[in-house]
């Protein structure tokens, strides 16, 4: 069984070394996690004022500071985190890195910008990786990714069992009951895929800016099996090699039953 666990944290904006702490305590107190899920730019916070303010909170993608985070797993542990990333270009990016106690296993770059991100960021040139770990194959996006059913399709034909995805939802208005419009995507993503999803939102008011708090879990039927608690975790224990049969019935077979000869482009 493999222990998926995401922790909903609180980054604030202009605080690097704060957040740099809470993420390393985060990852020190979480050694059950097989596989640890963080927000979206854990680092640096989202709500900048300025360009400015934004490169002020980035770091490259080999700073010490995820080398730190590497050095505090105990154990087997796998951890996706995002963060504010300065390229080498001089380019900044919402991007994610997905290491263990060995160091960095795969870098990913953010290709779908929400609303201001536009304004600081420079979306990535490069699909979501699928990466081979000791617990199975993870895929990582960044929040809005989600939203576009190619991209969790590609995953899912890559061979992903999960798709481990930082977030920072901004809560939006929705009938009493209903889940996040977010975690429906998730939802629908997953059981169409067959592929488990982990998104890992964040808490906590920034500059007067709530967010959903809707960290979900949901497995490779498309059910949500865990939800953030008032610890901020939401945990599940699962098989992972559980989705990789994509046959939904005896005649069906959710990716030989494609007809891709007709989703070309509409003429």
């Amino acid at each position: 069984m493999t222990r998926i666990v995401c922790a909903q944290l609180a980054p604030q904006v202009g605080r690097l070394a704060e957040n740099h702490r809470q993420i390393v305590r985060t990852i020190s107190e979480n050694t059950t996690a097989d596989i640890l899920v963080l927000p979206e730019l854990a680092t640096s916070g989202y709500v900048f004022e300025s360009p400015a303010e934004a490169r002020e909170c980035s770091i490259p993608s080999d700073d010490p500071m995820i080398a730190e985070w590497a050095a505090a797993i105990e154990g087997d542990s796998v951890v996706v985190c995002g963060y504010a990333e300065r390229g080498p270009d001089g380019a900044l990016y919402n991007s994610a890195v997905l290491f263990d106690a060995t160091g960095v296993l795969a870098r990913y770059r953010k290709t779908h910008l929400w609303d201001r991100e536009k304004l600081f960021f420079t979306p990535g040139s490069e699909p979501p990786p699928v990466t081979t770990t000791r617990f199975g194959r993870i895929a990582v996006m960044v929040c809005y990714d989600l939203e576009f059913p190619e991209y969790t399709r590609r995953a899912a034909l890559e061979g992903a069992d999960v798709i481990a995805v930082p977030t920072n939802w901004p809560e939006v208005p929705r009938p009493a009951g209903e889940r996040p419009p977010e975690v429906v995507i998730a939802q629908a993503a997953a059981r169409v895929n067959r592929v488990a999803i982990a998104c890992c939102d964040r808490s906590g008011p920034e500059r007067g800016q709530r967010w959903t708090e809707g960290t979900a879990i949901v497995d490779h039927n498309g059910w949500v099996a865990a939800v953030a608690g008032e610890d901020g975790l939401a945990c599940w224990e699962t098989e992972l090699s559980a989705g990789r049969d994509k046959n939904i019935s005896t005649r069906n077979h959710l990716f030989g039953d494609r007809r891709t000869d007709l989703y070309g482009p509409p003429h």
